[in-house]
């Protein structure tokens, strides 16, 4: 059995999977060398934070915009709490909606469940939107759709906080 990683390579290997795997034809091996440890100890490292559930997976960021997905939609509805589950349940598994999630309603914003839509063409993706209503059942219920105008940033996500300097 392979030696385990100290507090500081955890840490920088943290921080390195954060940040994506590296293009290169053995990217643990580049991981480890980067966290100043070995790849066996490194891919233990990530099979025991995969099965202590700290993820699930690894995936990838797609630059949507470079491809021509410029119709952005976040779909929030108004859905009566006892039925939020079901109906988010049907949308996170419906083709088309990439992001699906239920959030608290707010003074002045009655919505609760947030569904993410991207096409190529603003008319295309309100015309799939609708179909998923009907489809689901959700047609009567308040809802809004709202197209992003800019973008401003796009990777995964990051949980390590940045180092700040003393001064």
């Amino acid at each position: 059995m392979s030696e385990q990683l100290t507090g500081p390579q955890r840490e920088q290997l943290w921080r390195l999977l954060e940040q994506g795997l590296p293009l290169v034809p053995q990217p643990y091996a580049e991981l480890a060398r980067q966290a100043g440890c070995t790849e066996v100890q490194a891919l233990a490292q990530v099979q025991e934070w995969q099965q202590q559930g700290m993820f699930r997976r690894f995936g990838v960021v797609v630059r949507h915009r470079a491809l021509g997905i410029n119709a952005n939609c976040m779909l929030v509805l108004d859905i009566p709490d006892g039925q939020v589950d079901q109906a988010g349940e049907q949308l996170a598994a419906s083709p088309g909606v990439n992001l699906c999630y239920q959030r608290p309603r707010r003074p002045g914003w009655p919505y609760n469940l947030f569904c993410m839509v991207h096409g190529r063409c603003r008319e295309a993706v309100e015309r799939h939107v609708a179909q998923l209503l009907v489809k689901h059942g959700l047609s009567g219920h308040p809802h809004h759709l709202l197209f992003s105008t800019r973008a401003f940033k796009q990777r995964g996500a990051r949980y390590s906080m940045p180092e700040v300097g003393n001064g």
